[in-house]
């Protein structure tokens, strides 16, 4: 089985029938055989499809997870109400190239309350890990069972979320899951917002004032150079967001990546030996979205 940019892929709904199909898909490929992952909660875009075919471009078989994930929900948070469209979600996956869409139920991914958590400690308590106690353990579960059930050679995930990225980087080092992590570079849309799904919850005017994000963000480069440290750099970015009126500023943080942790107080972030992740979450009506910019560290 290869990808193809023309034929639907297979529907799989149980882990045994995934299982099955990824073995076979092993025994007939022999020592040629990749296997990409790309792990979604479904309503794609053309990021999900940016994964989709850069795993098809890496692998033989590409294999689509589209599972909305509870234990990542908090308990006002909008599980009930995230957008769900299967059939778009499978144009979207024939279109970029999957080899298969595993859709499981919340029963067959859980069949009795999950007793396990995976903490990745340090890496996942600050930004997102603060603001929506208990997600990254969420995160931790799903994504290890997804390691467990299709033995991906590779995975594949959006740098939108870069705190999730550096989790389950971290999560795979540790545990040493037989697994490559590519992170791929965010995608947006012309005029800057990046590309979620929970956009659409947004109203016209909501939409427009989120293009503050991007439009702060791509000022960091101009502050760093001008000696900012990261306090200054908060200030900065904070100010500019809250230029919007509609901006309910959640976070803006400045932290080392992928270790996730405060930069020196006093250090010129343009002297920084270290990559740099400045993070936002912000809330426009209802809608909370997150943004960043990872900045190379300064040459020796």
């Amino acid at each position: 089985m290869t990808a193809s940019l023309t034929a639907a892929p297979a529907i799989v709904r149980t882990i045994a029938e995934l299982r099955m199909q990824i073995k076979d898909y092993r025994r007939q490929a022999g020592e040629h055989a990749s296997v990409g992952l790309v792990p979604t909660m479904g309503y794609l875009h053309e990021g999900h499809a940016s994964l989709l075919r850069r795993s098809a471009a890496d692998n033989g078989l590409t294999v689509l997870s589209i599972f909305v994930n509870p234990l990542q929900f908090g308990p006002n948070e909008d599980f009930d109400r995230y957008p769900r469209d299967e059939a778009r979600d499978l144009a979207v996956a024939a279109d970029a190239g999957a080899d298969i869409v595993f859709m499981p139920s919340v029963g067959e991914m859980y069949p009795r309350p999950a007793a396990t958590r995976v903490t990745v400690s340090g890496v996942s308590e600050r930004l997102c890990g603060a603001s929506r106690p208990g997600h990254f353990d969420g995160v931790g579960v799903v994504v290890t069972k997804l390691f467990n059930i299709v033995q991906p050679d590779k995975a594949y995930f959006g740098m939108k979320d870069a705190q999730q990225v550096a989790v389950i980087e971290r999560m795979a080092g540790d545990l040493n899951q037989p697994v490559d992590i590519v992170p791929c570079p965010i995608v947006r849309e012309a005029d800057g917002l990046a590309l979620s799904s929970r956009n659409v919850y947004l109203s016209e005017t909501e939409r427009s004032e989120a293009l503050v994000l991007s439009a702060t963000l791509a000022r960091v480069p101009e502050w760093i150079a001008a000696d900012a440290t990261a306090e200054r750099l908060k200030a900065a970015v904070t100010a500019g967001i809250a230029a919007s009126p509609l901006a309910d500023i959640d976070y803006v943080d400045v932290l080392t990546f992928p270790d996730m942790q405060p930069p020196q107080a006093d250090l010129k972030l343009s002297d920084s030996r270290e990559r740099l992740l400045v993070a936002v979450a912000v809330r426009f009506g209802r809608t909370r979205l997150i943004d960043n910019i990872l900045i190379p560290a300064a040459e020796a």
